[in-house]
């Protein structure tokens, strides 16, 4: 039986990115809400770093995405759900590159703007894109918990495990 081989499938590359950016991307938006009191001030450059590595995996997370898609999206029954997938996954890495954006601007001081109007907006694009990241996880898991894509389904008698 050869594990590792198999192990590096195209369509298996997809998981081993996604949740990672999912942790880094919730917990920066935790820091950047605690961080808008006073005693939590010291999270807001973690918070920006987190953002600025879940936003870059979210990114390597869309480009798995599609290479995988080419393989998966042969054998779905149903293949509106992957195509929701993709979308809602582009709106959400969309969003978070916003609040990136944002964020270096912010504290860059590069415009002159209230800072309260652009944290404010920041966190709203942050909750937004959280709120993203549950769905385009709920349409993923639909993927491989109900259609079986990227998932090597055994022989009936399961020989290769013998």
């Amino acid at each position: 039986m050869e594990i590792f081989p198999d192990f590096l499938r195209t369509e298996v590359l997809h998981p081993l990115f996604v949740h990672f950016p999912i942790a880094l991307l919730l917990v920066a938006t935790l820091f950047k809400i605690a961080g808008l009191w006073p005693k939590g001030k010291f999270l807001d450059l973690p918070a920006s770093i987190l953002l600025f590595l879940g936003t870059l995996g979210g990114w390597m997370a869309i480009y798995t995405g599609n290479l995988a898609d080419g393989i998966v999206s042969r054998n779905l029954c149903d293949p509106t759900v992957l195509k929701t997938h993709e979308n809602t996954a582009y709106t959400m890495i969309w969003l978070f590159t916003s609040a990136l954006i944002l964020d270096v601007v912010y504290q860059a001081g590069i415009l002159n703007f209230k800072s309260s109007i652009a944290r404010g907006l920041l966190i709203i694009l942050l909750l937004i894109g959280s709120g993203y990241v549950g769905f385009v996880g709920h349409s993923g898991a639909s993927l491989v918990y109900e259609q079986a894509a990227g998932v090597n389904i055994p022989s009936a008698n399961c020989d290769e495990f013998n």
